[in-house]
């Protein structure tokens, strides 16, 4: 936010301007901080849908019974895992919870679950638009 100097006004306008930077300093600011940081989760939360999504199509394209693959443990720390089944997978669906699904089910709940979150993420958007003109007014 660019600084006006309000030094030639008078003494109401230079408080009612220093309340108005005030508020935007202190609540907008972070707000809108808050806003993005919501809106860049659930785009993340999105993508590894996304991938667990093209897993399930590489799955069903080459046909495959069983699966080697690396799992990432958090902090890109990999560890080999070996699946002696696809027909099932679990699927992190919420709330810490994982539910056992075919194939065909994961692939309706993830088309299920990113629309939502594509409708999630534009509502953030539009919030942020909104923060952003109120501290473009001032």
């Amino acid at each position: 936010m660019e600084a006006v100097d309000f030094t030639n006004y008078p003494a109401e306008i230079q408080s009612a301007a220093n309340k108005y930077e005030d508020f935007i300093r202190a609540r907008l600011e972070p707000d809108l901080t808050q806003v993005v940081a919501d809106r860049d989760a659930v785009y993340n939360r999105m993508s590894e849908y996304l991938k667990l999504k093209t897993h399930i199509e590489t799955i069903r394209s080459q046909n495959l019974d069983e699966l080697e693959t690396k799992v990432d443990l958090g902090s890109n720390f990999y560890a080999k895992a070996f699946v002696p089944d696809t027909e099932f997978l679990f699927v992190n669906v919420g709330f810490g919870f994982h539910l056992q699904m075919t194939l065909n089910e994961a692939d309706e709940f993830i088309d299920q679950k990113v629309k939502h979150m594509e409708k999630l993420a534009d509502k953030y958007t539009e919030e942020a638009n909104q923060i952003r003109a109120k501290i473009k007014m001032a």
